[in-house]
This record gives structure tokens, sequence and C-alpha cells, in this order.
């Protein structure tokens, strides 16, 4: 029988390191939107990620203070409309505290009334299938609905702080042989998105 070691506690993480070091990891920059009562919502949110194919789901965190994500959870649908690089006026306009997000950014409205953005690299209409604590945050997993077709643009992505994009000629190919398909898989078990 072996005795328990004991756990010593982790050392306080400061914020502001905790934030740097995340930063070096970059993201896609997105626009979740819900309506109520006639009138869209939507905040910029770059912590999206897709969580699972059998069945379609897809997860964001919203901070737990966002007014417009509390609005939007009690609709319990929303659209996640992914920017391209041009839409970074989209994005500041949807991470500041404006009064009208919408009456600058055309939109239309998904199966579900939720707004989708005119030029958004593509965008997924969600119900709201579950919502856990996250801290400062909640995890809010997403049902897929339906999906809009994808535009051939590049993405808008969040790297140091600072909006960046990608480069086509840059970076490194799928090796020859290998179909996207069988690299980009889930039930073969592996993490890789």
């Amino acid at each position: 029988m072996t005795t328990p070691q004991k756990i010593t506690p982790a050392p306080a993480i400061d914020a502001r390191e905790f934030r740097t070091a995340l930063g070096h990891f970059c993201t896609g920059v997105t626009v979740i939107t819900g309506i109520a009562d006639g009138e869209p919502v939507g905040f910029a949110c770059q912590s999206f990620s897709a969580l699972s194919l059998d069945p379609p789901l897809v997860l964001f965190c919203p901070g737990r203070q966002s007014r417009a994500w509390a609005v939007i959870e009690r609709t319990g649908h929303f659209v996640v409309n992914v920017l391209s690089e041009d839409q970074r006026g989209v994005s500041t306009t949807f991470g500041a505290r404006v009064t009208d997000k919408f009456a600058r950014v055309p939109w239309t409205p998904a199966a579900s009334g939720a707004p989708i953005l005119t030029e958004a690299l593509g965008w997924i209409d969600c119900a709201v299938d579950a919502v856990h604590d996250g801290g400062d945050h909640q995890i809010v997993v997403g049902r897929v609905t339906e999906l809009g077709a994808p535009r051939a643009d590049r993405p808008l992505l969040f790297f140091r702080g600072r909006y960046t994009g990608t480069l086509p000629e840059r970076g490194e190919a799928i090796p020859a042989g290998l179909s996207l398909d069988s690299f980009l898989t889930w039930p073969v078990g592996d993490d890789w998105l």
C-alpha cells in the first residue's frame, strides 16, 4: 500500500503573466450574436472552438459579466460569425461598449432569428445545449442546427494582443499523399482538430 503524497498548493499565477503567456496562442475572431424581443445583440469572442462531430457541438466562453451573453442565454439560440481578415472594424465594434452595434454592421437572420453578419467568413447557427462554470467566464456548449457555406477569404486572427492574418505562401503544407480528411479527424482518437 502506498502512502498518498501531499499536494502542495501551486503558487499564485500573476494575471498579467497569464494573459501574456496565453496571448502567444493564436486564435480566430468571432462575433456571437442573438436576438431577443426583435432586437439584435452580440459581442466579439476569441474563445471559440469546435467540440464534437457527433453530435455537432461547438463551445465558446463569455465573461460572467457579459450583458450581451445574458440576453442571448435567455433566448437559447446564437450564431457564431467567423470574421474574415477584412473585418477588423466589425471586431472592434462588437468588442466595444457602443449602443447600437448593428447600426454599423449589416446582417440577415438565421433560421433561429439570430443575426448572420454580412461578409462573415462563415457562420454557425446553434441552440444552447449546456452552460458550465469556468471561473470568471462560463463555458457554453452549442448544438449546431445550421451552417453557412464558408467564403474563400482569409480569417481574422488575434495574436500577442494584436490582429493578424495568414499568408498563404508561408507555412507548411500537408505532406503529399496525406489527405486533409485523414489529417483532421476526431474518430481516430487524436486531439488534433
